[in-house]
């Protein structure tokens, strides 16, 4: 039995999706499968690159496709993209699969089930669903549809979907919120198998700010600093986050020893950034995209964490991020549903705090409390990196992966 992964970008890409595949990828072959991943020869911040078109790493076999890079810049471009990691990708997986197989196809590009269902019941493999987000809602939630297609469109591209779905042997879900949209989706529950995503806890460990050469670079020691690690996007709302860094810094004395900072990139950086400078707001630094082996050190940077979701969002996506932060020992404050699935979470560990999108008073107050208690700060991060050890780290969610596969109906 053959395991082949379909996803857009991986290893060495530092992307979400590349990593949280990677580590499975890898894991599972270190277990005794044979792994195989269909994936594009881009990287998700490089468009240009050329990664080999085959590779061995691992024990896993890497198959890249040609697609058009035209990059994430503009959205007529993405699609092309797509369209191109369709057909390559299609093409590679009839040439692959056989009856047995089992087919893992992510949701980078989105609908890529729709592409690879037909194949796997033609070659007799079995096709799981492994959902990262929920296509075309995403796009309905953040506006795309507005601009890119009638609603006939997305209706037509929701039925496609939804058969993808039900005729796959599983669909994996990220959370119970997400496990919720599929059984109203109509997907049986017998179908449906919830495992969370997941940090490397050997690779990401707390880093007390001593022993950090990133926050001893980046000037931050001796300031109570407030992390935001990865994607600033469409999912997102910066405007909770400008209230809050506006608030603290009007503040007294507390301000003056608070930094806020940004590591990583997306569709609204720029925006956030130039509405900082519109304030003249001084106390955020920004920073690009660390790669794998500073994780430790970068996300222990911070004394605390924000992860964001739009409300609406909800059940589509679940923030990965979220499992990084634990494992290096941070606190988190959620932005967002008051029961999305991290604020769920957090609540039932008591792993930071959850504030509602739009009230940057009480984020604020919430940064203002833990910079006035260390302590506090110091235990909730301890909570959260055995929170991790128990129930986020990447060992636990491969095991997870491993009965599941196992337990597949024929």
């Amino acid at each position: 039995m053959t395991l082949i992964f379909l996803n857009r970008y991986f290893h060495p890409d530092h992307s979400a999706t590349s990593q949280m595949l990677s580590d499975l990828a890898f894991g599972l072959s270190a277990r005794g499968y044979d792994v195989r991943v269909i994936a594009s020869r881009q990287r998700y911040d490089a468009p240009e690159a050329r990664l080999p078109a085959r590779a061995t790493i691992d024990g896993v076999a890497i198959h890249r496709v040609w697609t058009s890079h035209f990059g994430r810049g503009k959205l007529i471009g993405r699609a092309v993209d797509y369209a191109t990691f369709y057909v390559s990708a299609a093409l590679m997986l009839w040439w692959l699969a056989r009856a047995g197989d089992i087919i893992i196809a992510k949701t980078d590009p989105p609908m890529l089930s729709v592409v690879v269902a037909p194949i796997a019941r033609w070659r007799g493999a079995r096709l799981v669903n492994w959902l990262q987000d929920l296509f075309p809602e995403v796009a309905e939630a953040v506006g795309l549809d507005r601009h890119q297609a009638p609603s006939f469109v997305y209706d037509a591209l929701r039925v496609l979907r939804n058969w993808s779905l039900r005729s796959a042997a599983m669909s994996v879900a990220l959370g119970d919120r997400m496990a919720e949209r599929l059984a109203a989706l109509g997907v049986a529950p017998d179908r449906v198998s919830i495992i969370q995503n997941w940090a490397d806890g050997v690779l990401i460990k707390p880093v007390v700010p001593k022993n950090n050469p990133l926050r001893h670079e980046w000037g931050l020691d001796g300031k109570f600093v407030v992390g935001y690690s990865g994607n600033l996007g469409r999912a997102h709302d910066y405007h909770t986050l400008l209230d809050a860094i506006t608030r603290v810094e009007s503040a007294t004395p507390d301000s003056s020893e608070i930094r806020w900072l940004f590591v990583g990139g997306g569709a609204l950086h720029s925006a956030f950034a130039g509405e900082l400078r519109a304030r003249g707001l001084k106390s955020v630094l920004f920073k690009p995209y660390q790669p794998r082996h500073l994780l430790a050190q970068s996300l222990s940077a911070a004394d605390v964490h924000l992860v964001h979701l739009k409300p609406e969002l909800e059940g589509l996506i679940v923030p990965s991020k979220f499992y990084g932060i634990a494992a290096a020992g941070r606190p988190t404050i959620f932005v967002g549903d008051g029961d999305g699935e991290i604020a769920r979470i957090i609540r039932r560990h008591d792993l930071g705090y959850v504030v509602n999108e739009g009230d940057g008073r009480e984020l604020a107050a919430r940064v203002l409390a833990l910079t006035r208690d260390p302590a506090l700060c110091r235990e909730i991060g301890a909570r959260a990196r055995q929170a991790c050890e128990k129930k986020f780290e990447q060992q636990i969610a491969i095991e997870r992966w491993e009965a599941l596969l196992a337990g597949l109906p024929n």
